[in-house]
């Protein structure tokens, strides 16, 4: 298929390429960076290294992710994902440690590309991804505390896990400064309000600015960036560490984790900027270049990078249509890097605190991971809640691991329990109304039947599920499906999406028991309409039929 070809997307975009696209791409390219450099500046902090580690990052992963890349539009950068991995390798191995972790990944992100892998990331559950990004936003609200409320831990003391941070930050409550949080307050608000204002200006170069000027001009006694690190414009050196089999071994797990995290962000940010530009991206190209990126990141003083769906998005909404929108958003770093580096020396930390608890709220999705503790099976909130909890009290590896491996148990468990193994039966037409028979399907209808469990493995398989110009009902025929999990009624709903959007119905043919009931949980049947669930094909081909004929009289 076009969208697996190991080719940059680059090469096929310029083939039609013309100054007018290149004018929108330009605009584009600058506007990101502009929203780029203070998320920038605020994750490497974040991740315990210097602010211009974020913009070496920006430029050096940004641009080669998009040369290379399999998305039109993919904009890659530091990611509020790899914060906390990323501050617990450097606290624990050093700076060299994480360059070796980086190249590794980024050597494993290649394989898994050139070894066509990409389809293969469908096969982690929507509830374990739900679980550790909602576990890695508490993780970053819980570091920037000590931050925003301008706290003083005494020298020594040990904040590498999120248990010891939350410890500290209860012993040494009484150290708060109130300037700083009068200043984290005033700029968290700017952040909250400014998008309702205009979002023409990103709201997080607002919130510094303002920042700024009420530390110098109101003598404010706040900590800033230039405090607690030495500023640097120089452009990215190169930089190989010492490298020993044993410094190799001690990292390949955290190499593994920013591969399978730095995967996941980045084609589902692919697979997001896809439905918003009706494209379709190279998933095993694109890993590819995230690995080229990676490699590159870290050999020039970067941290891990991967695509940044809001950055993405922002690209998208503002006319960049090519990866020359993510190349020029890695030029002009490079001239806020050499120029105006030396200014972010004033931004206050409460600031950089306050953007951060932004980043967080934005990724934690906490609205779908109420839902899912609402609506989906037992099985599936118990990997999502223990995938959650994990995170937050160890770390992402011990997370995925434990997350996957009871994911597959009890996904085993519910196959052995709805599955069984049957003799052929032959269907008698005039007994029984749902037999396999011949059917006379209207012009105005498509019928998809589904055989077998629906599960996170395949519930991707419902976005082949498609319709002409002059489709008005589609009918969903479930008879040989005994299970559907969370992921799998996610994927419906998203199905119900598009159908909504092209006013097409949809229809169900004889639903089981236990679909049914997760449908009803979750609210989707009341979503599409009782009336719209039909015992047997007969019946919904009748039904789509009425529903044909009333869409063409009120034409």
């Amino acid at each position: 298929m076009k969208q697996d070809k190991i080719k940059p997307m680059l090469f096929s975009v310029m083939k039609n390429y013309d100054g007018k696209k290149f004018i929108k791409d330009v605009v584009a390219g600058i506007i990101v960076a502009i929203i780029a450099l203070p998320l920038s500046i605020a994750l490497a902090l974040a991740s315990g290294v210097g602010p211009e580690q974020g913009i070496y990052t920006a430029i050096v992963a940004g641009f080669l992710i998009s040369f290379f890349g399999g998305s039109r539009v993919q904009i890659a950068g530091p990611t509020a994902a790899f914060a906390t991995i990323v501050a617990g390798i450097i606290a624990k191995k050093g700076m060299d440690g994480l360059i070796i972790a980086t190249v590794i990944a980024g050597i494993i992100l290649i394989l898994m590309g050139v070894f066509r892998l990409g389809g293969l990331i469908k096969y982690i559950p929507y509830t374990i991804t739900t679980g550790f990004t909602a576990g890695i936003a508490v993780t970053i609200l819980i570091g920037q505390i000590k931050d925003f409320m301008g706290l003083s831990f005494p020298e020594g003391t040990v904040t590498i896990e999120t248990v010891d941070k939350i410890k500290a930050i209860v012993l040494n409550i009484k150290t708060i400064n109130y300037q700083a949080l009068i200043v984290g307050g005033v700029c968290l608000v700017i952040l909250i309000v400014w998008p309702f204002i205009t979002d023409k200006i990103p709201g997080s170069l607002i919130a510094v600015i303002v920042g700024i000027l009420m530390v110098k001009f109101l003598k404010m006694d706040v900590k800033t960036i230039g405090d607690l690190y030495t500023i640097s414009n120089k452009l990215p050196a190169f930089h190989l560490p010492a490298v020993t089999v044993d410094s190799v071994m001690s990292v390949i797990p955290d190499g593994f984790t920013i591969a399978v995290l730095a995967a996941i962000e980045s084609l589902l940010s692919c697979v997001v900027a896809d439905s918003m530009i009706n494209s379709h991206h190279r998933s095993n190209m694109e890993l590819i270049a995230q690995g080229i990126g990676n490699v590159g990141s870290a050999l020039f003083g970067g941290i891990p990078a991967t695509g940044a769906i809001a950055r993405t998005a922002a690209n998208i909404k503002n006319g960049g249509r090519s990866p020359i929108a993510g190349m020029v958003h890695s030029i002009v770093l490079i001239l806020v890097l050499v120029f105006l580096m030396p200014y972010a020396a004033l931004i206050p930390m409460p600031t950089i605190a306050a953007i951060l608890f932004m980043v967080a709220y934005n990724m934690c999705q906490w609205r779908t991971f109420v839902h899912l503790c609402k609506t989906a099976p037992k099985s599936d909130i118990l990997v999502l809640v223990l995938t959650f909890v994990l995170t937050v009290s160890f770390d992402l590896v011990v997370a995925i691991e434990v997350g996957m491996l009871i994911a597959c148990v009890l996904f085993m468990k519910r196959m052995s329990d709805v599955s069984s193994v049957q003799g052929w039966k032959y269907f008698d037409p005039d007994e029984d109304p749902d037999g396999p028979e011949l059917k006379k399907v209207p012009k105005q209808v498509r019928v998809y039947e589904i055989t077998g469990p629906m599960f996170f493995g395949d519930a991707d398989q419902l976005a082949g599920v498609s319709f002409k110009d002059f489709t008005k009902v589609i009918i969903i025929r479930m008879r040989g499906v005994p299970a559907l999990d969370a992921t799998a009624m996610h994927s419906m709903e998203e199905l119900h999406k598009r159908c909504e959007e092209k006013g097409v119905k949809l229809v169900f043919s004889h639903v089981n028991e236990q679909p049914y009931k997760t449908m009803e949980k979750s609210g989707f049947i009341d979503k599409v309409g009782k009336e719209n669930f039909r015992p047997h094909i007969d019946d919904a081909l009748e039904w789509a039929s009425e529903i044909s004929k009333e869409n063409k009289s009120e034409v």
